[in-house]
């Protein structure tokens, strides 16, 4: 690994982006380019940003949503290793040197674990994910291949190969607004993911995140309609025609499987996947248990176990149940 690009993205969110570029300003490496896009932001980012004008590369976008920025920020950067920094995220000065001592020219990602910080930068709950074991590359391509799922961190949590991105960039409309679920998807397809375990990146968790599922009823349909783009993208990106892509791994999926059957309990009569309705989610359901998959088989069958029970209760027993499976930290 020679350079490290950190490309920050950012839309009104001057409140936290100072804290995600002095973050990316204290890596310990000798090569580090910072480039941050601001996405038309109408707060004090601007103002915030320019602070850093001598030291970062600075770009002013008409707000085109996050993907679009990042693909601006992408095309801006060059290093042979980049880092996307959520805007109100914290990365820790070792992440370079950790990155340096592993790398390899197969490697696609590399993931890390992330630790809950609240608004004033105070951490809270357990770093996610809970790997029980650390997953080598061969099971993290197994697991993508065969149940479209793998056990990743979110955007800032990942360090990406440059020959990789310059495989998926720029990333198209099919994925919309987000800029991370297009490369978290394809990464295992076409090299290695190596995890890191002892590298912990700040995430922000505060009111205008936009992954709280439970704040409204549409998120769980939209989160299912997401990961089918996502999965056809990636398969795309290896050259499979758009006619012949398998979405036979989508049904196997646990995290799916669970996002599906609230879907289908808060948005009834929508079909979040082709074919799907209750005779299916049962069968899922049913049988997800034998799927492989990091989970131990306590945990397969209780995820087995709650999905046939959102998927029996009475109405008004819906939505406790999904608290108990979607209450933040």
């Amino acid at each position: 690994m020679r350079r490290l690009s950190v490309v920050i993205t950012n839309y009104n969110y001057g409140r936290f982006v100072g804290t995600a570029v002095e973050s990316a300003l204290g890596l310990r490496w000798d090569d580090v380019e910072v480039v941050v896009v601001d996405d038309g932001s109408t707060d004090d980012s601007a103002e915030v940003l320019q602070r850093y004008a001598d030291r970062v590369h600075l770009h002013f976008t008409a707000n085109g949503g996050q993907r679009e920025a990042a693909n601006h920020g992408f095309a801006a950067s060059s290093g042979d290793v980049v880092v996307f920094l959520d805007a109100d995220d914290v990365l820790p000065p070792e992440l370079p040197e950790r990155l340096a001592a592993v790398w390899s020219p197969t490697i696609s990602k590399a993931q890390f674990r992330m630790q809950r910080i609240d608004p004033a930068g105070v951490p809270f709950g357990r770093p996610f994910p809970e790997w029980r074991r650390v997953p080598t590359p061969a099971q993290v391509r197994r697991w993508t291949q065969r149940t479209s799922a793998q056990p990743t961190p979110p955007g800032s949590g990942n360090a990406y190969a440059r020959w990789f991105l310059e495989r998926i960039f720029p990333l198209d409309a099919s994925l919309g607004r987000a800029a991370d679920s297009g490369c978290l998807a394809a990464a295992p397809l076409h090299g290695d993911v190596v995890t890191l375990p002892d590298v912990v990146v700040g995430y922000r968790q505060h009111g205008a995140n936009d992954s709280d599922l439970l704040a409204d009823d549409t998120r769980f349909a939209r989160e299912v309609l997401t990961a089918r783009a996502r999965w056809r993208f990636a398969q795309r990106s290896v050259g499979i025609r758009e006619d012949e892509i398998d979405e036979r791994p989508l049904y196997r999926s646990r995290e799916l499987l669970q996002l599906r059957v609230a879907g289908a309990r808060l948005t009834p009569g929508q079909a979040l996947l082709p074919d799907d309705g209750r005779l299916r989610l049962l069968l899922d359901a049913s049988v997800s248990p034998v799927h492989p998959g990091p989970e131990s088989l306590q945990t397969r069958l209780l995820i087995a176990a709650w999905c046939l029970a959102v998927l029996a209760a009475p109405q008004p027993l819906v939505r406790p149940l999904l608290l108990r499976r979607w209450r933040r930290p």
